[in-house]
C-alpha cells in the first residue's frame, strides 16, 4: 500500500516534470548536433565534434557520436549537454542513465550530472571521474542523487577526453522515489543522561555500520538511521531503558547483535550454520561522496566457504558504563542471505536532512566521529584523545543555531585530527572573494607581500596588517586557526592566510588597518573591493615569480613546477640538459611534470615513500594491518648533469611532498627554503547529512627509511626565509638563496673539472 500511495503521489506531480529532450537521439539531421542537445562553443572551437549518426547505435536507429582531439589542453574536453528546469524533480530521488561506448587509445568518456540553485551555486556534482567509460562495447551507466527543495536547474551530459570517439544513446532521467523533509527540531542543550545515551548510540552505530556484515545493515540508509536513532535514544531515562531502545533500533538491521547491562551477558543465540561466511574487508574505508573523485578506498563484504572456517567470537565493548554490546564481525550466509533471515529495511522513502534540525546535526557528529575512530591512520602520531572529542562535538551540535555554526563545530572536530588534508565544506557555500593583494606570515607578522597594479591604492608590499574589518589581527588569526586542521605550524599559517582575507560576500569588500613599512609606528585604514579568487595566476602568488620557464643568468635555468604544463616541460627538456644549474620551484602543488622532472636526475630507478593503507580487522583500530604501495620511477634520458636546487615551503603538501620526499631520500638536489606541510596520502572525502563534505587523509605515509613524515614534512638542506624588509624591496629571498646555492655548486663543479685538466697536462 505504501508503494501504491507513493506511485499515486508521484503521478500527481508529473505534470510539472520536464522530460529529457530527444533522449534516444532520433530527432535531428544526420551529421548535425542532435535536436535538444547543446555543444559549448569553446568545445567546438577546440576541434571536438558531435554529430547524429545511424550506424553502430544501441537502441532505435540513431545515436550521438562524439569525436575527440589528440593533445587537447587540460581544461578543454568534448561535451554534449542538456539543461532542464528542476520543477517536478525536487524532493525526489532521481537516476540519470545513458548507454555509452568508447573507442580509441587514451580515450575516456564521463557522464555527468549537476544540480544548480537559483543563485547559480552548485548543490550537487558527479562526473564519473572515479569510474570513467573506457569499454568499446555498449553499457548502461547511472548516476543517482536526491534533488533538494532549493534546486532550480538540472544540467547533465557526457564529456569526452582524448583523441578517440564515444557514442551515446538512450538517455533517461527517472524518479526512483520520494525525498521527504524532516521536521525541524529546535536547538537545546544535552542533559548528562542524554549525552551518555548518545555516546552509547554513537559507538554501537560505528560497530554495526562498518563491521557487522548483515544484508540488512548493508542496504540501510545510514544518514536517516543516525538521525532517527539520536532522537529516539537521547531521551532514555535510565541505563535499562537505554538498553531497550538500542535493541529496538538495531535489531531490525542487525538481528545477531546483543545489547545488555554490563555483567549480565544473555544466553547465546540459537546456533546458526550456512555454507558460506561473510565479513567486511576494508581497504581504508569506502564512503559515499557526492562529487566524483579518484578514490582508491573501498569496503566490501567478502564471502568465503564455511568449510574449514570457524566464526570468530563476537566483538564485545562497553558502550558507556553499565551498557555493553556484542557485535558479530562475521555471519553465516546461505542462498537466502545472511542468517538469520530478516526483511530488508524500507528504502522507498529517502529523507532530505537539514542542518537547521538538531537531530541531523547530532547524527552528522555520530557519523563523522566514527569514520575517524575506526580508520584515521595518524592517532599514534598526533596523540589526540579522540574519545574526548565526541562529547564536545555532541554538546556543541545540540545547541548550534544553524548550518553556519554547525560547520564550525565540524571544523573543530576535524581540526583535532591535526590533518593537513582536513577540511569541512558546508551547504550553500558562497564564492570565495579576495582583495587584490597577496599576504603571508613573515617573521611572525601578517604582511602584504604583493599588490596588484592599479587595484590597491594606498597599500604597498611590506605593509603590516593590524586589523581586518575592525578585528585585531591576533584575534582574527586565533579564530580562524581554531577551525583549521593541520599537522604542522607552517601549513596552519598558510591555510590561515587564505581564511583571514576572505571578503564579506554581501559587501564584496574588506577593510584593513595597516602599518606602512615606509612609516613605522603609524597606521591608516584602507577599504578594498574584492573579486573571485585566482589560482596559479602570476599576479596572485605571494612572491613575484619569474616566468614559468626562465634563464635567470647565463646557463642558470628556472622551472616553476607549480605552473608548468606538460607541453612546456617537453619543450624545455633540451635546454635543461645543457644548463649549468637548474632551480625547480616546488612552492605549491605541481602537475605531472613535478614527478617527471625527477626521472632525468638519476641513472637509477627511484621509488616514492611508503604508502600504507590499513585493512581494519577489528573496530577501534585494535587490529589494522597495512598494505604498502608506491610509485616506481625508471630513469629517463636525457640526464640533467647540472647542479639542482628545489625551492619549497609550507605550501607544499601531499603530491608535492611525494616529489620532495624522493628528492630528499635520493639526494637529487639541495632543498632550499622551509619545511613542507607534513601531510601526505590520498584524501578520502565523505558527505554528511545536512549538506556537509568532509576531507581527510585515509592513508599513512612514511618516509623511505620508515620514519615519520606526518607532522614533520621534508626539511630543507639550506634553510631560507623571507623578511619584511626583503618583501618591501620586492625580493624573493628564497629564490635568491637558491640561485646562490646552485651557482656555488656550478663553480665547484667547474673548478673540479679545471683541476683534473691541469693534472693531466
Amino acid at each position: 500500500m505504501r508503494r501504491i500511495l507513493l506511485s499515486l503521489l508521484l503521478a500527481g506531480v508529473s505534470f510539472a516534470q520536464v522530460e529529457v529532450a530527444n533522449p534516444g537521439f532520433e530527432a535531428g539531421e544526420l551529421g548535425g548536433v542532435p535536436t535538444g542537445w547543446f555543444v559549448p562553443p569553446m568545445v567546438a572551437q577546440a576541434g571536438f565534434a558531435v554529430k547524429l549518426v545511424d550506424q553502430g547505435c544501441h537502441g532505435g536507429t540513431r545515436c550521438a557520436m562524439m569525436t575527440g582531439v589528440a593533445n587537447h589542453p587540460d581544461n578543454i574536453f568534448g561535451n554534449l549537454t542538456q539543461t532542464l528546469p528542476a520543477g517536478g524533480y525536487t524532493l525526489r530521488h532521481i537516476r540519470l542513465r545513458a548507454a555509452i561506448r568508447v573507442q580509441g587509445g587514451q580515450t575516456r568518456a564521463q557522464m555527468w550530472l549537476r544540480l544548480d540553485r537559483a543563485d547559480n551555486s552548485m548543490a550537487f556534482l558527479e562526473n564519473m571521474s572515479s569510474r570513467p567509460v573506457t569499454a568499446s562495447e555498449w553499457n548502461d551507466y547511472d548516476i543517482e542523487t536526491n534533488v533538494a527543495g532549493d534546486v532550480s536547474r538540472i544540467v547533465f551530459g557526457v564529456m569526452l577526453f582524448g583523441g578517440g570517439t564515444a557514442w551515446v544513446d538512450d538517455v533517461s532521467l527517472d524518479i526512483l522515489g520520494e525525498v521527504r523533509k524532516d521536521a525541524i527540531e529546535a536547538a537545546r542543550p544535552l542533559t548528562t543522561r542524554g549525552l551518555a545515551n548518545l555516546t552509547a548510540f554513537a559507538k554501537l552505530y560505528g560497530y554495526v555500520r562498518h563491521f557487522h556484515p548483515s544484508d540488512q545493515a548493508a542496504v540501510t540508509d545510514w544518514d536517516t538511521f543516525a538521525a532517527e536513532g539520536v532522537r529516539n535514544v537521547e531521551t532514555a531515562g535510565s541505563a535499562e531503558e537505554l538498553v531497550e531502545r538500542l535493541r529496538e533500533r538495531f535489531q531490525p538491521i542487525a538481528p545477531t547483535v546483543r545489547v545488555f547491562p554490563s555483567g549480565r551477558r544473555p544466553s547465546p543465540p540459537n546456533s546458526l550454520s550456512g555454507p558460506e561466511i561473510v565479513r567486511y574487508v576494508h581497504y581504508g574505508v569506502g564512503l559515499p561522496y557526492m562529487a566524483a573523485t579518484y578514490n582508491i578506498y573501498k569496503s566490501e563484504r567478502e564471502k568465503k566457504p564455511a568449510t574449514g572456517q570457524e566464526i570468530p567470537k563476537p566483538f564485545e565493548a562497553e558502550l558507556v558504563p553499565g551498557v555493553t554490546a556484542s557485535v558479530p564481525l562475521a555471519l553465516y550466509v546461505d542462498s537466502g542471505g545472511t542468517l538469520p533471515h530478516a526483511p530488508p529495511p524500507d528504502s522507498s522513502i529517502v529523507y532530505e536532512h537539514s542542518a537547521e534540525d538538531r537531530g541531523t546535526r547530532l547524527a552528522a557528529v555520530v557519523i563523522a566521529w566514527n569514520v575517524f575512530q575506526h580508520f584515521y591512520p595518524y592517532f599514534d602520531v598526533v596523540k589526540t584523545d579522540w574519545n574526548a572529542e565526541l562529547p564536545k562535538a555532541l554538546r556543541a551540535a545540540a545547541t548550534d543555531s544553524g548550518p553556519v555554526d554547525f560547520q564550525k563545530t565540524l571544523q573543530r572536530l576535524v581540526a583535532a585530527l591535526k590533518d593537513g588534508h582536513g577540511r569541512v565544506g558546508g551547504p550553500n557555500a558562497a564564492q570565495v572573494l579576495q582583495p587584490p593583494l597577496s599576504f603571508a606570515w613573515v617573521q611572525g607578522q601578517f604582511i602584504v607581500t604583493r599588490v596588484q597594479k592599479g587595484k590597491s591604492e594606498g597599500v604597498a608590499a611590506g605593509d603590516r596588517i593590524l586589523k581586518i574589518d575592525g578585528r585585531p589581527i591576533e584575534q582574527a588569526a586565533a579564530e580562524v586557526r581554531a577551525l583549521i586542521s593541520g599537522a604542522t605550524e607552517q601549513w596552519i599559517r598558510f591555510r590561515s592566510t587564505g581564511e583571514l582575507i576572505a571578503c564579506n560576500a554581501n559587501t564584496k569588500s574588506i577593510r584593513f588597518e595597516i602599518e606602512p613599512f615606509s612609516n613605522p609606528g603609524t597606521s591608516k585604514t584602507v577599504e578594498l573591493t574584492c573579486g573571485p579568487r585566482k589560482l596559479k595566476d602570476m599576479e596572485t602568488y605571494t612572491e613575484a615569480r619569474p616566468e614559468t620557464v626562465a634563464e635567470l643568468e647565463p646557463g642558470i635555468m628556472y622551472v616553476d613546477l607549480d605552473r608548468i604544463s606538460e607541453a612546456d616541460w617537453n619543450a624545455v627538456v633540451p635546454r635543461l640538459e645543457k644548463a649549468k644549474g637548474i632551480i625547480f620551484d616546488m612552492r605549491g602543488y605541481p602537475g605531472q611534470p613535478g614527478i617527471q622532472s625527477l626521472t632525468h636526475l638519476t641513472d637509477n630507478p627511484v621509488r616514492s615513500a611508503k604508502w600504507n593503507v590499513s585493512s581494519a580487522m577489528l573496530p577501534d583500530r585494535l587490529d589494522s594491518p597495512y598494505h604498502e604501495s608506491g610509485w616506481d620511477l625508471p630513469p629517463q634520458k636525457p640526464y640533467f648533469n647540472a647542479p639542482r636546487v628545489f625551492l619549497t615551503d609550507g605550501r607544499a603538501i601531499s603530491y608535492a611532498e611525494t616529489v620532495m620526499g624522493i628528492v630528499e631520500h635520493y639526494k637529487l638536489g639541495d632543498i632550499v627554503g622551509e619545511a613542507t606541510a607534513g601531510t601526505n596520502g590520498n584524501v578520502n572525502p565523505f558527505k554528511l547529512p545536512g549538506g556537509y563534505n568532509v576531507f581527510w587523509t585515509g592513508m599513512k605515509v612514511l618516509k623511505h627509511d620508515g620514519s615519520q613524515h606526518h607532522g614533520i614534512g621534508i626539511l630543507p638542506t639550506v634553510p631560507a626565509s623571507r623578511t619584511r624588509k626583503g618583501v618591501a624591496e620586492g625580493k624573493d629571498e628564497i629564490l635568491l638563496k637558491g640561485v646562490e646555492v646552485v651557482k656555488s655548486k656550478a663553480r665547484s663543479a667547474s673548478n673540479l673539472i679545471f683541476g683534473v685538466s691541469q693534472a693531466g697536462m
